[in-house]
């Protein structure tokens, strides 16, 4: 049984991504214990790059926001799955500012040894999601992290257009995957 920390980077209640990631979460419920972390309800501040969270007692970084909490959480998950909507080839802003702040010695404390992506975007292109693939494979191997998997839904604009895909089946199968 894995502890496993979903870092949801929609601010949009209902919409694909949050779907995408209640049918990860029932999935992977069978077997783990799951937490949905919204980047949406987290007050975090972007990262400045001051790096005095190298200096600091316990690297914490200067900010006073909801980080502190999200560490905590992040240092008890065997698990991390990030999951975004995609408007402009990148993740959501929101979520962006909480992996800027992993920029921290304290992420050695971190126990994770698996990584999952979910992605939806309203375009169909083929290359959607290439942008953000490279950049969740050099995290696989800066960290040595296993992929568990990952769930790319192209062509869900409104909400709730992801239900005439096959993506929500697909984030149940890949949560049910995770033992």
């Amino acid at each position: 049984m894995s502890n496993i920390v979903i870092l949801l980077g929609s601010v949009r209640k209902g919409g694909n991504t949050d779907l995408l990631v209640q049918a990860f979460a029932e999935g992977a419920e069978k077997n783990n214990t799951v937490e949905i972390i919204s980047a949406a309800d987290s007050k975090v501040n972007p990262c400045i790059g001051c790096n005095t969270c190298f200096e600091r007692e316990g690297n914490r970084c200067f900010q006073e926001d909801d980080m502190q909490e999200i560490y905590g959480k992040l240092k008890a998950a065997d698990m991390l799955v990030i999951a975004s909507p995609v408007y402009f080839y990148g993740v959501s802003a929101q979520l962006k500012a909480i992996i800027d702040r992993l920029h921290t010695p304290m992420r050695s404390e971190f126990k994770i040894k698996k990584l999952a992506l979910i992605l939806v975007g309203a375009a169909t292109l083929p290359e959607l999601f290439d942008s953000i693939k490279v950049q969740y494979q050099l995290v696989l191997n800066y960290f040595k992290l296993e992929d568990a998997g990952m769930v790319l839904v192209r062509g869900a604009k409104d909400k709730g257009d992801v239900k005439n895909t096959g993506g929500l089946e697909e984030a149940y199968q890949l949560g049910l995957s995770i033992i």
